[in-house]
């Protein structure tokens, strides 16, 4: 080592956490048992991954033989989960292994994320660093970008209370890999490790110092959740140590300072929580508010945009933070989206805008909704190499203080895609999304919503287009494409209101950014109104107010290759668009429909159906009405067609607009607050 290498300091940006509460259904993301690794052989060459399999070619015993590897696989798989009484877990930092024991913390909160730092900051040194006793060893290990683990160094551990280090090398990671420990104890002795920690050299950081930052939470009648948030932050003094701020902005009637215990989290928090009333402006509205007021108070380097209703590891906002402060330009850095119900469930790790479809789509070589319990970290080569998404969900996404003094704030659209747009007009000011491995909320999933059937479906469609316009200035016939499908395909499911909000979104998008902005107070009310006198819109919360059911729904459409499915789809919107079948007379529902099975197959050549609610509180019913479906059909194409025809100078106008600007906002609170 160099004296200068012996000089210079270090600081801990990953510390090694383990879950105190619902370990039970969380550990898989923290610590797993160590099993053998098997690469897949087409990792070491992508040419194996050209060659199709051909099932017709196997003969009955290679079929078999197939399927036991498989097996084989999945037994090894299962093999991750640790045995019990082998791991205690003395606190959020200290965890002690029984006697013969051996896990990998090559896992989603564990596993030092190496290519975001070599390719993100000037860092190319980072130190493992660790308090050990009793017998056994602790191995470092890597991974490329093809996931393939490979071994750094071994640490043993021979006596108690003893401090080990370890310094590796950030070289290689450019398209991926993660750094890890493997810690084993002594067959007859157990092994305990407590503030295990990554650092590095603090002399790499780019900000001048440790950097401070505020958190905005919007929330609107979530009350519980608020405070729960509150607390948790309240209770973490690593990360209050860096916090200047807390904006809760309280949109609701029913509100977070009425709960019993808000007054005793205020007094612990102090001048950390600035508890703002507002009127309901909407998600983008109640952060556009933190960001405003970060902004005005000339204090933090960065603001997080946090989910009232999440559930926060807060470990994950202090890597955000302090990875934000090692990045050489500034950066936005998001995390991923772990699922409420299903804890080791990473719905998303980053998405991307794809233009064709103009709808969000995974982040290029990532999918939705990996199991980290049934595939852990170790064992899927794909999600180790370095992705670049084009926004990140702002369920949790950290903002420098700047950017939102280059670019403005969201989009003023109440809710839906403001944090798709702000990621891209960032992407176009040359600032990337990060969505940074180990950082993560807990958030409800959307299988447990159906826009469609509620009063967002026009903010989903109206912010979806106005995002394209303000993002691609050449229009394109799949532009249209996409409006007509969306509008056909809310037929087919007789859901007749959301093609009447989608028809007034169309409307609304060549009324101009003044209009936008105008409208954002009042436009909730207005969509709710449009809701009114449909038969899917109307709810009710018991089945025996509906007359029975004729029969019930069974799926029976055969999957098919996505062409087929594609030409199949296309048969049925023909089928509904000629056809002279109406429910609106039906006495009884011909067939109750489980909202999970809410497709177009379901209701091919059905009058009515008893269709339950995705939130399972309620049921409506759905009557088929062919001859409103043909007139909101045509008014579609006249729609789609107008904003084709003005597409070019639709686009400038929004791009040239300061609708997003932090003046634009100004106006907006202080007309809200009158």
């Amino acid at each position: 080592m160099s004296a200068l290498e012996e000089n210079q300091e270090w600081e801990a940006v990953n510390r090694i956490v383990f879950p105190t509460t619902d370990a039970e259904s969380t550990l898989p993301l923290y610590v797993v048992n160590w099993t053998p690794s098997h690469p897949d052989p087409a990792l070491f060459d992508a040419r194996e991954s050209l060659e199709k399999v051909t099932f017709s070619s196997l003969s009955k015993r290679q079929l078999s033989g197939t399927l036991r590897n498989g097996i084989f696989s999945a037994q090894e798989a299962s093999k991750t989960e640790l045995p019990a009484g082998s791991v205690l877990i003395k606190s959020r930092t200290s965890i002690e292994l029984a006697a013969g024991q051996h896990v990998s913390l090559c896992t989603f909160f564990n596993a030092f994320p190496a290519s975001y730092w070599q390719r993100w900051t000037k860092v190319t040194n980072v130190r493992f660093i660790a308090k050990v006793g009793g017998v056994g060893r602790i191995v470092v290990m890597k991974s490329s970008a093809r996931g393939i683990p490979s071994p750094v160094t071994t640490i043993p551990v021979t006596q108690e209370d003893e401090f080990v280090e370890a310094d590796i090398s950030l070289s290689g990671f450019m398209d991926g890999g993660f750094i890890w420990t493997d810690m084993e104890s002594a067959s007859n002795d157990s092994l305990t490790v407590t503030d295990a920690q990554w650092q590095v050299p603090t002399q790499e950081r780019r900000a001048p110092h440790n950097s401070s930052l505020s958190i905005a939470i919007t929330t609107f009648n979530r009350p519980s959740y608020c405070l729960n948030q509150l607390q948790t932050i309240a209770a973490e003094k690593n990360l209050r140590d860096h916090l200047d701020t807390i904006y809760c902005v309280d949109q609701g009637t029913d509100r977070v300072q009425d709960q019993p215990d808000f007054q005793q989290t205020r007094e612990l928090l102090g001048q950390q929580l600035t508890y703002i009333l507002q009127d309901n402006l909407g998600g983008s509205g109640g952060f556009s508010r933190g960001m405003y007021e970060t902004v005005k108070a000339q204090k933090s380097a960065y603001v997080l945009l946090l989910d009232d209703d999440a559930i926060t590891e807060p470990e994950a906002i202090l890597r955000a933070l302090q990875f934000s402060d090692y990045a050489t330009r500034p950066v936005l850095v998001g995390g991923g989206m772990l699922h409420l119900d299903n804890r080791t469930v990473l719905y998303s790790s980053g998405e991307r805008f794809d233009a064709s479809s103009a709808m969000p789509a995974p982040a290029t070589g990532t999918h939705y909704n990996h199991d980290f319990a049934v595939n852990p970290l170790r064992d899927t080569p794909e999600l180790h190499k370095r992705i670049n998404p084009d926004f990140n969900g702002w369920w949790l996404c950290l903002i420098p203080t700047e950017v939102l003094k280059k670019i403005g704030l969201s989009m003023p659209v109440f809710i839906k895609y403001d944090d798709v747009e702000f990621g891209l007009r960032a992407k176009e000011n040359n600032i990337p999304t990060i969505c940074l491995p180990g950082v993560a909320v807990w958030h409800q999933a959307w299988h447990d919503k159906d826009i469609s059937r509620t009063w967002e479906e026009y903010f989903a469609q109206r912010n979806r287009w106005l995002c394209t316009l303000m993002h691609f200035p050449v229009p394109s016939k799949k532009f249209a494409f996409r409006m007509l499908y969306e509008d056909a395909h809310l037929g087919t499911k007789l859901l007749y209101s959301a093609m009447k909000l989608n028809h007034m979104a169309l409307r609304d998008l060549t009324e101009g950014p003044e209009y936008i902005v105008r409208c954002l107070p009042q436009k909730l009310a207005e969509v709710r109104k449009a809701r009114e006198g449909f038969t899917d819109s109307l709810v009710l919360h018991n089945l025996d107010d509906f007359p029975a059911a004729l029969a019930d729904y069974e799926p029976t459409f055969i999957p098919s290759d996505p062409k087929t499915v594609t030409k199949i789809g296309l048969k049925s919107v023909i089928s509904a668009f000629f056809s002279q079948s109406s429910g609106i007379k039906d006495t009884h529902p011909q067939v109750s429909i489980m909202s999970k099975d809410v497709i177009w197959p379901a209701f091919n050549k059905v009058s009515s159906a008893l269709v339950t609610t995705a939130d399972g509180n309620g049921a409506a019913w759905f009557k088929r009405d062919s001859k409103l479906y043909r007139k909101e059909l045509f008014r579609c194409v006249h729609l789609a067609a107008n904003i084709l025809k003005q597409w070019n100078k639709l686009s400038r106008l929004y791009r040239e607009s300061d609708f997003c600007s932090i003046n634009t906002w100004q106006r907006i609170f202080n007309q809200s607050s009158k």
